[in-house]
C-alpha cells in the first residue's frame, strides 16, 4: 500500500509541476495522472478490503496537495486580515472543495469498474471528471480555477485549437492522453502481443502529436485582419488596502488621469482604468454631478474619441426590494444594492453601466444564503462585503461614440469563458479585463490569473486589454501571445495599437458544448452505478 501512496504523491507533484504559471512544463499534463491511475490499478487488482475506501485514500491525498499547492494564495489574502488559525480554517473551502469533487470523480470511476468494462469506466472517468468542472463554475461556489484545461495556458501555441472547443477540449485531451499512456504502459507490462502494443503506441501518439502539429499551424499561420484602435490601460499601483480608506477617492482619480496624459495620443479610443479604481461608493443616478465624473470628463475634453472605462463601486436605491440581493436600511427606509461594477465615461453625458455578474463566493456573495448565512462575518474578511453585491444577469457590451463594441470583464469574470463569449456574441470587438489582484500579494495567484487572460484572447479570437490595480497589466494579441505587461507593484501605463475583430469563432457560436455533453453523460453513467448496485444487492 505504501507504493499506492508514493504513485499518489507522485501524481500530485506533476500535477503542480504542469500548472502555470511554471513555463515549458504544460505538456507534462498529459502523463500527471499516469501514477495515480496505476495506484488504482494496483488496489483494483489487489486482494485487499474495503477498495473502495483506499481508492478514495489515495485520490484525496493527490488531489488536495495539488490544489493547495496551486491556490495557496487564497491563505495568504485570509491572514492579511485575520489571525493565522482562523484563516488555515476558512482556506480549507478552497483548498478542499476542488479535491473533494475530483475525488469523487475518481472513486465513481472505480464503482463502474465492479459492474462493467475498462472501456466504459474509462469513459465514465471522463465524464464525470468534466460533469465536476461544469459543477464547479456554475453553482454557488463556483471555483473554476483549477479545470485541467487552464492548465495549459502558460503554453497557449499548443491549444489554439481551444478556438473550437474551448478550456473542456483540453481537460477532454489531458484525460483521454493519460488513459492512452497508461494502457500503452500496462500492455508493455503484460506482455501483450506486438500487435496489440503497437496500435496503442500509434493511437497514443497520435493523441498526443496530432493536436501539438495543428495547434502550431493555426499559430504560425493565423494573421489578424488590419483594423486598429489605440488603448491605454493603467495600473496606479494603490494599496488594496489603504484605497477603501487612506487614500481619498479623488486624489486616486487624480493619479489615475495622471498616468493616462503621460501616454494618451489624440487618437486614444480608450484608457482602461482597472476594478473599483473609483473606490467611494457612488449612487449611479447622480454620478454625472459626483466631483470624480466632472474630474474624468475634463480629462477626455483632450481626446476627440476618447472614452473611458473604469472600475467603479456603485449603489442603486430601491423603494421595495425589487431584487434578491436589495438590503434594508431602516433609518433612511430604504432598499439599496451594492455593485462592483464597470463604467463607460465618454465626451457627453452618456453613462454605460456594468454590474459584475460572476461574484466570488464569500467575497462578494453569500454561498446558498438562505442556509449559510452564518458565515457571513467570516466571508467578509476576504476584503468584500458581508452581504451579497448585486448583479446582472447576463453580460452587457459597451459602446464608443464611434461604435466599438467592448467587453467589460471585471477580475473573477476572465476564469469563464462561456460567458466572455456571450459578450462576444453581442458584438464586443475586444476584451477589457479590469481586476484588482493586489489582495493576494506577490504570489503566483496574479500570474495565473493573468495567463488564463490568454484562453479568452484564443477562444474569441479577440484582443485583451488588462488593466490590473497593482498587476500585472497586459496587452494580449488574438493568439494568446502577451504583446506587453507591465512588472507587480509598481506605476505603470501601457499604450497598444490593436486590431479589433466582428468574426466570430466556433466556439463563441457554440459554448461549452463539451461541457454539457460531458455532464450528461456524468448523468448518465450515475443512473447505470445506481441500477447497478441495485442489482447487486438484489
Amino acid at each position: 500500500m505504501k507504493k499506492n501512496y508514493q504513485l499518489a504523491l507522485l501524481s500530485a507533484f506533476l500535477l503542480w509541476l504542469a500548472w502555470p504559471p511554471i513555463p515549458f512544463t504544460a505538456l507534462i499534463l498529459l502523463v500527471a495522472l499516469v501514477p495515480l491511475l496505476q495506484a488504482a490499478e494496483n488496489i483494483i487488482q489487489s486482494k485487499e478490503k474495503k477498495k473502495g475506501r483506499l481508492i478514495w485514500r489515495i485520490a484525496i491525498i493527490c488531489f488536495f496537495i495539488w490544489n493547495t499547492t496551486c491556490i495557496y494564495w487564497v491563505f495568504n489574502s485570509l491572514n492579511a486580515v485575520m489571525p493565522a488559525w482562523l484563516a488555515i480554517i476558512i482556506a480549507q473551502i478552497p483548498f478542499c472543495l476542488g479535491a473533494v469533487l475530483m475525488t469523487l470523480a475518481f472513486w465513481l470511476y472505480y464503482r463502474l469498474r465492479l459492474i462493467t468494462s475498462k472501456i466504459w469506466s474509462y469513459a465514465g472517468l471522463i465524464c464525470f471528471w468534466i460533469g465536476y468542472e461544469y459543477l464547479h463554475q456554475t453553482w454557488d461556489l463556483a471555483f473554476p480555477w483549477m479545470n485541467l484545461g487552464n492548465g495549459f495556458a502558460e503554453a497557449h501555441y499548443l491549444i489554439q485549437w481551444y478556438e473550437y472547443t474551448g478550456v473542456y477540449g483540453g481537460t477532454l485531451w489531458v484525460l483521454l492522453c493519460n488513459i492512452f499512456v497508461f494502457e500503452t504502459l500496462l500492455a508493455i507490462k503484460s506482455k501483450s502481443t506486438k500487435t496489440q502494443q503497437i496500435k496503442l503506441q500509434i493511437s497514443t501518439a497520435a493523441l498526443v502529436l496530432i493536436p501539438i502539429l495543428c495547434s502550431i499551424l493555426i499559430y504560425v499561420n493565423y494573421e489578424e485582419k488590419a483594423n486598429p484602435a489605440n488603448i491605454v490601460a493603467v495600473q496606479p499601483n494603490i494599496d488594496p488596502y489603504e484605497k477603501f480608506g487612506k487614500l481619498s477617492a479623488s486624489d486616486q482619480v487624480a493619479k489615475l488621469i495622471k498616468l493616462s496624459e503621460s501616454i494618451g495620443q489624440t487618437n486614444t479610443e480608450f484608457f482602461i482604468w482597472p476594478e473599483t479604481a473609483i473606490s467611494r461608493g457612488t449612487e449611479e443616478r447622480s454620478f454625472r454631478g459626483d466631483e470624480n465624473f466632472i474630474q474624468i470628463q475634463k480629462f477626455l475634453k483632450n481626446y476627440k474619441n476618447g472614452n473611458l472605462v473604469t472600475g467603479i463601486e456603485s449603489f442603486a436605491i430601491y423603494d421595495t426590494a425589487i431584487t434578491a440581493t436589495a438590503r434594508y436600511d431602516s433609518r433612511s427606509n430604504i432598499y439599496y444594492d451594492v455593485f462592483n461594477a464597470a463604467v463607460l465615461i465618454e465626451n457627453s453625458a452618456k453613462l454605460q453601466f456594468y454590474h459584475k455578474s460572476k461574484l466570488v463566493p464569500g467575497v462578494e456573495q453569500t454561498p446558498f444564503s438562505n442556509s449559510m448565512a452564518f458565515l457571513k462575518p467570516a466571508f467578509a474578511a476576504f476584503g468584500g462585503s458581508s452581504g451579497s453585491y448585486g448583479k446582472q444577469s447576463e453580460p452587457s457590451v459597451f459602446y464608443s461614440q464611434s461604435g466599438i463594441g467592448l467587453a467589460p470583464v471585471i477580475c473573477y469574470e476572465s476564469i469563464w469563458g462561456e460567458y466572455v463569449a456571450d459578450y462576444i456574441k453581442k458584438d464586443a470587438q475586444f476584451i477589457a479585463i479590469i481586476t484588482n489582484d493586489g489582495w493576494w500579494g506577490n504570489t503566483s495567484g496574479k500570474d495565473q490569473h493573468l495567463q488564463y487572460a490568454k484562453l479568452r484572447a484564443i477562444e474569441t479570437r479577440r484582443w485583451v486589454a488588462r488593466s490590473a490595480n497593482t498587476g500585472i497589466s497586459a496587452f494580449i494579441d488574438q493568439r494568446g501571445t502577451i504583446i506587453q505587461r507591465t512588472k507587480w507593484w509598481m506605476p505603470s501605463v501601457l499604450k497598444q495599437d490593436i486590431n479589433l475583430n466582428a468574426e466570430i469563432t466556433f466556439y463563441v457560436k457554440h459554448g461549452d458544448y463539451i461541457a454539457k455533453a460531458g455532464t450528461a453523460g456524468s448523468a448518465l453513467f450515475a443512473l447505470f452505478l445506481m441500477i447497478g448496485i441495485f442489482k447487486f444487492r438484489l
